[in-house]
């Protein structure tokens, strides 16, 4: 839909045509939607979406997908919290949303952690309120690996969607645009990737199973369309970078904060089992998980979307008591 690149989301139409889709409580308007920032990292202008709170006890920061974009963030979750006295923060990494790459960089998935790392430190040099992370789809992953490679203290807990370890065949296999990419994809993007051909920008909606990201088909379309999130088109370094990304601790290490998992009842793209694979190596920190009734991936449905807010105050509020 968006034909020429915007600045600010409240230049962009997608994310209102998307909206329409939401209950209608959910729904943002020149009044209610979040404060626009930029932040200056290693040359890129990082677009954040800000709900301010002062007084709140803690911050909330909230991290995209592959498929999706930190405004659709501020939607679903960053704003009903922001409701019940929180503040939130939704970043648009690199390549993704409104932020402004540095002109020449090829970003890999190495980057995206650094990034959200340092974005941390940012944050506590403002003030010292306990920050708690939370990933839609790949975000949830994100999650774990920016609090695997924070320094202690930096993260009081982590929340996600899904927690998909791209390093294992199965996760592969039921998450990739088909069987024929999950098993020929990862070797060959690897090969790829230490060539100019690195830099070639793949369309998310041929890599990976995009026709699952959201349950109703009009907002699919809407979402496929969107080149700031579902129709995006990523460097194959990338992608190779993202399937075969090694975290500073494994899941039996961890033992940085407590883990929630908000799992979508209805995720075609997700499945529990992948997520239960890989949390249940972690024992030395609590985790716990919600089903999400009648969710899919990116849930626009009821009653899933209140249980995630639900869920995720009280997470938080835990985390800090």
């Amino acid at each position: 839909m968006t034909s020429t690149p915007v600045r600010y989301y409240r230049d962009q139409p997608d994310w209102r045509a998307l909206q329409r889709h939401l209950p209608a409580r959910l729904r943002l308007d020149a009044d209610t939607a979040p404060d626009e920032e930029f932040w200056s990292w290693r040359g890129n202008e990082v677009h954040l979406d800000r709900y301010p709170a002062p007084a709140a006890a803690v911050k909330i920061v909230l991290h995209h997908g592959v498929g999706t974009n930190g405004r659709q963030l501020s939607l679903v979750l960053g704003a009903p919290l922001a409701r019940r006295g929180f503040e939130t923060v939704a970043l648009d990494n690199l390549g993704y949303g409104l932020t402004r790459t540095r002109p020449g960089l090829t970003p890999g998935y190495g980057d995206w952690v650094d990034l959200v790392v340092d974005y941390l430190a940012h944050e506590r040099a403002r003030d010292d309120r306990p920050i708690v992370l939370f990933g839609l789809s790949a975000g949830g992953m994100l999650a774990y690996h920016v609090a695997a490679a924070a320094p202690a203290g930096a993260v009081a807990g982590i929340a996600g969607m899904t927690f998909l370890d791209q390093r294992v065949q199965r996760v592969r296999d039921e998450t990739a645009h088909d069987l024929l990419n999950a098993r020929l994809g990862a070797p060959l993007l690897r090969l790829l990737s230490h060539t100019p051909a690195g830099r070639v920008r793949y369309p998310m909606t041929l890599a990976a199973k995009m026709s699952a990201l959201v349950n109703d088909p009009v907002a699919l379309r809407l979402m496929t369309a969107d080149r700031t999130s579902g129709g995006n088109h990523v460097p194959i370094s990338f992608l190779s970078s993202y399937l075969e990304y090694v975290p500073a601790v494994e899941p039996e290490r961890f033992d940085a904060c407590p883990v929630l998992l908000t799992q979508p009842a209805r995720d075609r793209w997700s499945p529990h089992a992948l997520s239960e694979g890989f949390l249940s190596r972690i024992t030395r920190v609590p985790v716990r998980q919600v089903l999400l009734e009648n969710a899919g991936h990116y849930p626009i449905e009821d009653p899933g979307l209140r249980q995630l807010e639900a869920a995720v105050a009280e997470f938080a509020t835990a985390c800090v008591r």
